[in-house]
């Protein structure tokens, strides 16, 4: 009965607890990652910082053979570098610096109030039409001119590429670094500025018809992403009460089960994080159609996507080990609470019966003799006493003592006289 009972526990932990534990570890994880207001508006905001720290570093190291080996796109950024305007000074003066760093982190503020549940949840709208007035800017196309007036006059060839540049979407920076009609560059640049805004929405909103409580978006749904795990603890307990035969017993079947669960997640997590980290820093190398300035900007912002991806996946980590953890300790609770087996029905029948069976009484002890001398000489005799213990085995009885009748012993002077 013991052996069936063992295997049907161990069906249903491995059957249903191991697989819904498994599951459903990857899901609040990356679900608890995903509403963190870390990941959705802390992170934007740093990005939104850095960028124009890495817009320079870029603009400096494209002039640098070490990094662009391609002289067309190196003289593009050494004729802009001879302008004097840099990244971050073009960016104020056509005031995306200020959208970004104004209205954009404001309403990533707002996003962050609202899953922290600071602020009640409301459509927040992020608008993009002074991003798109800031390509539209003046001065960009001022900024065109002083660049195409540094450059050397362009050959009949090069001419030919401008033309087909008009008409078809290419790189800016694949097209030839000379001097051509200003007005054609302008064209150009012109049409390829106004596919880019094409695909821009106005705005975009969030939590468009949303409500949720007071708590927050991020804590109700990590709430009731956590409560998923009754699922499971259902399966264990099930699986290990059946195939338990003592608490310890018990104890051993849950601990066991869960680490066995949770094991798994937690290096498949790290080995997903670790490979496609270093995947990231590869890949442009991996592409054989990527330009040199492709690979510079790759290597330069590869932190945000590493960013983006350790966080996702340091939250299944995390809640991977806490499970761990936790099967740790009920497995430790085996060596501390009982391990004595289940008495079955018939040894407590033999038990009862056993103490039922009478005990012989122990033989009496031989009984002695003894006189006692009296003054005047004469040796009176001595009554015995025999008495008897009865002992009964397995009870805290009084001894019984049994007196016998007293004999008296007939005087030496009779005796003298019969002989």
């Amino acid at each position: 009965m013991a052996v069936i009972r063992k295997i049907l526990g161990a069906i249903i932990i491995l059957c249903f607890a191991l697989p819904t534990l498994f599951g459903i570890i990857w899901a609040v994880g990356l679900t608890k990652a995903a509403v963190d207001p870390q990941f959705v508006s802390d992170i934007p905001k740093r990005v939104i910082e850095e960028t124009p720290v890495l817009l320079e570093e870029i603009f400096e190291d494209a002039q640098d053979r070490d990094f662009v080996s391609n002289e067309n796109t190196r003289r593009w950024f050494r004729t802009a570098a001879e302008v004097g305007i840099s990244p971050r000074s073009l960016m104020e003066e056509i005031g995306l610096l200020d959208w970004m760093e104004n209205e954009l982190s404001a309403s990533l503020t707002k996003v962050g109030d609202i899953l922290r549940g600071d602020r009640r949840a409301r459509t927040i709208a992020i608008d993009l039409l002074p991003l798109k007035a800031a390509l539209r800017h003046e001065a960009l196309d001022t900024y065109l001119e002083e660049i195409l007036e540094k450059l050397p006059p362009c050959s009949d060839h090069e001419m030919d590429q401008w033309m087909d540049a008009y008409d078809n979407d290419v790189n800016w920076f694949e097209l030839p670094a000379c001097r051509p009609d200003t007005e054609l560059a302008l064209s150009v640049f012109r049409a390829e500025r106004l596919r880019m805004l094409e695909e821009m929405d106005d705005e975009i909103e969030l939590f468009e018809g949303v409500r949720y409580p007071s708590l927050g978006i991020s804590r109700s749904v990590t709430l009731f992403s956590y409560g998923m795990f009754l699922i499971p603890a259902l399966f264990l307990f099930a699986g290990a009460i059946i195939a338990a035969t003592s608490p310890a017993s018990f104890c051993r079947w849950f601990g066991v089960s869960t680490i066995v669960a949770a094991l798994p997640v937690l290096g498949l997590a790290f080995l997903i994080r670790s490979v496609t980290a270093w995947g990231l820093k590869i890949s442009p190398f991996w592409e054989s159609g990527i330009s040199d300035l492709e690979e510079l900007i790759l290597e330069k912002v590869v932190w945000i996507p590493d960013l983006v991806i350790g966080h996702l996946f340091g939250e299944v980590i995390s809640l991977a080990g806490t499970v761990c953890v936790v099967g740790l300790v009920i497995f430790a609770l085996s060596f501390v609470v009982r391990s004595e087996r289940r008495i079955k029905p018939k040894h407590r029948v033999k038990t009862a019966a056993a103490a039922a069976i009478p005990v012989a009484p122990e033989p009496a002890a031989p009984e002695t003799t003894e006189e006692k001398d009296s003054g005047s000489g004469v040796k009176e005799p001595k009554t015995e006493e025999k008495s008897e213990e009865k002992k009964i085995d397995g009870d805290d009885v009084e001894d019984e003592v049994v007196e016998k009748e007293k004999v008296p012993l007939p005087p030496p002077d009779s005796m003298d006289d019969e002989e």
